[in-house]
């Protein structure tokens, strides 16, 4: 049987066209193609301003540099999530603190920050886990009184919406990825998005060893203007090639959702009514991209969590164990921190199914009658 892989990124020609009209252009660092995507990203993200960076981890990094995040303060996180949502916080000196998360959709919730926000929070960083969009209002009713920052981590939140609108337009700053096994790919890369123009123009600044005059501008130049730099930076600049393939990346995010919807809708068709298993869904404030799909194994199931997926690999599927909780790992095993019943239920349970664009209506049944056999059905 051929593998079924938990993730495939979705190239075409168009992809590799784009790629190679920059080569041909000879500028393939930062340049007009990132200005191009960094202005259509942010018009499908119903953003004031888009900064493109290497990596969603360095545009939360800058994300806390321009929220004023610095040495002594702490920083509301959720440990059910990637190690990097802890790690940005980290990075500027100040300590992670982690709140538990929501049973249905692995998100924090406003009585969870509520429970960890102390005199020093600073901010809060949300995420859109897996693609489900978190309740942004009810949190931001908690930290807008509190003076505290909320910026979301929506690295799996392109094309989910909240209310309507899409993730991360109603955060402080967001911060976006573009790993292979996001919706929208360059292979690797990010961004960040806020309302806030001196937000963006210091990130702009940030992402260039704080350049007085961007690269751009002094190579677009004949006699190129002497720079001054600003204040300390980083080298996180995405390059023209990886643009060219978001461009085209992002054309296709509607029939991308379109597509990954249809086929979470019928996981949950066909695996909800088995004793043990829940499929995410959709929560009540808004609609989710599943960029993870995710399942609950409870304790009804035939075979417990790491059961399931071994059947699922003796099948040549490749399904994956679900959302990490940070605080367990030992780079954090010095954080201090409350009880975190769901995150740590959530970690050992739950798992993610097979999704990706091209995934055919056979391979999909091959999923499912693979559960169903672990189910004894």
């Amino acid at each position: 049987m051929a593998r079924i892989n938990v993730m495939q990124p979705w190239f075409g020609p168009e992809e590799v066209a784009a790629v190679g009209e920059v080569i041909s252009s000879g500028w393939v660092a930062q340049g007009p193609r990132v200005a191009a995507f960094e202005e259509a990203f942010a018009q499908a993200m119903d953003a004031q301003y888009a900064v493109a960076t290497t990596s969603c981890t360095t545009a939360l990094h800058l994300a806390m540099i321009v929220a004023g995040v610095s040495a002594g303060d702490e920083v509301v996180v959720p440990s059910f999530s990637f190690i990097a949502t802890a790690n940005a916080v980290t990075y500027v000196g100040a300590r992670p603190v982690f709140a538990d998360v929501d049973h249905a959709t692995g998100n924090l919730t406003a009585q969870t920050v509520a429970a960890a926000v102390t005199a020093r929070t600073r901010a809060v960083v949300v995420v859109d886990q897996g693609g489900v969009p978190v309740d942004l209002d009810a949190i931001r009713a908690v930290t807008d009184p509190l003076g505290v920052v909320v910026i979301e981590d929506a690295a799996c939140g392109a094309g989910s919406t909240y209310h309507g609108r899409p993730v991360g337009a109603g955060a402080d700053v967001a911060a976006w990825s573009f790993h292979p096994r996001k919706i929208v790919t360059t292979g690797e890369g990010g961004m960040l998005t806020t309302a806030n123009p001196q937000w963006a123009q210091r990130a702009r600044r940030l992402r260039e060893h704080a350049m007085s005059v961007s690269a751009a501008a002094r190579h677009a130049s004949v006699l190129a203007p002497a720079e001054e730099y600003l204040e300390v930076g980083y080298n996180f600049r995405m390059t023209d090639l990886q643009a060219a393939v978001g461009l085209v990346q992002l054309a296709k995010l509607p029939e991308v959702v379109a597509r990954r919807r249809q086929i979470a809708a019928r996981y949950a068709e066909q695996l909800d009514a088995i004793p043990g298993l829940r499929v995410v869904a959709d929560p009540a404030w808004g609609t989710c991209n599943f960029q993870s799909c995710w399942v609950e194994v409870g304790e009804e199931f035939a075979l417990d969590r790491e059961g399931l997926l071994a059947h699922l690999a003796a099948d040549e599927i490749s399904a994956r164990r679900g959302i990490m909780a940070s605080h367990r790992q030992p780079a954090y095993a010095d954080v201090d921190h409350g009880p975190l019943p769901v995150t740590e239920r959530l970690t050992d349970t739950t798992l993610i199914l097979p999704v990706f664009h091209q995934m055919t209506d056979d391979e999909q049944a091959r999923v499912i009658a693979s559960v169903r056999a672990a189910a004894g059905l």
